[in-house]
């Protein structure tokens, strides 16, 4: 399995490539930036790129864009994208497309050799392999409905102003105060 990482920790990334050749894959290439990556997977064409979510220059999402912008170029390539805390948008954003042959780990899932190499001979050969704490907050995110929040009453107002109701028209027909209103609705309407 020929492998390209893009790593901005040079410590990392080499430990990566070592222990990777250890392992029998081959490493085409080890980059810095998410800008290299691409261009590295473009020359090399790899099976698998482990990534790292956040590289220079801002170091936000640099890398997971990068990892998008691959399995929409070149959709038989997989993706490992490595992340240093769980960012559940960054996750929704890998797995909300073809899922085949992508994974999220958070980087202390690497310190265990085996677990870390199940999932990239996994993630290679077109399965999927998550971060149980990343499942762990999606879970908790999908379960999660901020419209539960609210009280009886306010879901009342809420469905009135869906309705395109005018506060005043909220107020007479709930029997309540635009003053109330407003606190129930948290805001105006």
């Amino acid at each position: 399995m020929r492998i390209v990482i893009a790593e901005d920790s040079v410590l990392l990334r080499e430990g990566i490539v070592r222990l990777l050749d250890v392992a029998g894959f081959t490493v085409a290439a080890a980059v810095p930036d998410a800008e290299e990556l691409l261009r590295a997977v473009g020359e090399h064409r790899p099976d698998l790129v482990v990534a790292d979510v956040r590289m220079p220059p801002t170091f936000r999402d640099e890398g997971l864009r990068a990892a998008i912008s691959i399995k929409e170029q070149w959709p038989d390539t997989a993706v490992l994208v490595l992340s240093q805390y769980v960012e559940e948008r960054y996750a929704t954003d890998l797995l909300s497309r073809n899922t085949r042959g992508v994974g999220y780990l958070l980087k202390d899932r690497i310190a265990d050799v085996e677990e870390f190499l199940g999932a990239l001979r996994r993630v290679g050969d077109g399965g999927t392999a998550l971060d149980p704490e990343v499942v762990a907050q999606l879970l908790v995110r999908s379960r999660s409905d901020p419209l539960d929040r609210l009280t009886l009453r306010e879901r009342e107002v809420l469905r009135r102003m869906a309705e395109g109701r005018s506060n005043t028209g909220i107020a007479a027909l709930l029997v309540i105060s635009e003053a109330g209103h407003r606190s129930a609705a948290g805001g105006h309407a």
